[in-house]
């Protein structure tokens, strides 16, 4: 059973296939029976994906679960976010994920909105407190900030202007996580941040995704999985190890649920949450 008191969620990405699309019904289905608070659909760099995530979004709230469409402010116009919140709105949405984005390849110009803050400041303007907005957290710091203490700020500039809670990005480090809060809370910002997990099942793509997005793998995880090389079987079973007791030593640290980064597959996080015995 769920615990009431912590917030587990699944992350999905729009397919671009119809076969796609059949596979992450599957995968929905089989998360859907460990009743998730919501299931979030993310959203291409400049809105690049926008007919995908709003279709799967939709057929997820057909299917009677809560979803959380991402929404990306980089490349985006006012009036273009406006409509689609209006949109969200109209299809009885009431929770957001909202982020500042990446700027797709040759595009020059950020859009109307520069941060995260700002789109989420429109969010309120526009809607009040119709929708449940998340943000998010980076415990080894945005890639792109300046210091760290850069980065608290950036976070702690979305939390006042409206957001009800944070996923973070991945991470291998539970201290790095804990720091993060410590930092935030000093701040006077107590909003949950909800830790984001993703499982290993493939180690050059777990080091492509980390590398572009700043995600540290820690050097003794990294040559332990370097020295599988191509044996997947040892990858996936040492990675489930892994990613199991990383997840453990959250929850029993205090972190308030998990969100899981499916990468539109169900088995590896089926498992972890099953030995988790959530």
């Amino acid at each position: 059973m769920v615990s009431q008191d912590r917030v587990y969620s699944f992350e999905f990405f729009p397919p671009k296939t119809e076969e796609g699309m059949e596979k992450l019904h599957a995968t929905r289905r089989q998360l859907a029976q460990y009743n998730p608070h919501f299931f979030s659909v993310t959203y291409g760099a400049g809105g690049s994906t926008q007919e995908g995530t709003l279709r799967a979004v939709r057929e997820i709230k057909q299917a009677g679960h809560d979803v959380a469409p991402h929404l990306s402010c980089i490349g985006s116009t006012r009036e273009g976010i406006r409509q689609l919140i209006n949109q969200f709105k109209s299809d009885g949405i009431r929770h957001i994920v909202a982020l500042r984005g990446d700027l797709p390849s040759g595009m020059a110009v950020a859009g109307e909105f520069r941060f995260a803050n700002e789109l989420v400041a429109f969010i309120r303007e526009e809607t009040g407190d119709w929708f449940h907005i998340e943000v998010a957290a980076y415990p080894e710091y945005h890639p792109q900030a300046k210091s760290a203490q850069d980065d608290i700020r950036n976070f702690v500039n979305k939390a006042n202007a409206g957001a009800n809670s944070a996923i973070t990005q991945y991470f291998y480090n539970p201290d790095a996580y804990f720091a993060f809060v410590d930092a935030v809370q000093a701040q006077g910002v107590n909003i949950p941040i909800v830790p984001g997990i993703m499982p290993i099942s493939n180690f050059s793509q777990l080091a492509r995704f980390s590398d572009v997005c700043g995600a540290e793998i820690p050097r003794w995880l990294r040559l332990r999985l370097q020295g599988y090389a191509d044996d997947v079987a040892s990858i996936r079973s040492f990675g489930l190890d892994v990613v199991t007791e990383l997840c453990d030593k959250l929850l029993q640290g205090g972190a308030p649920g998990l969100h899981f980064y499916t990468l539109n597959q169900a088995g590896l996080v089926s498992t972890v949450w099953q030995r988790l015995g959530l």
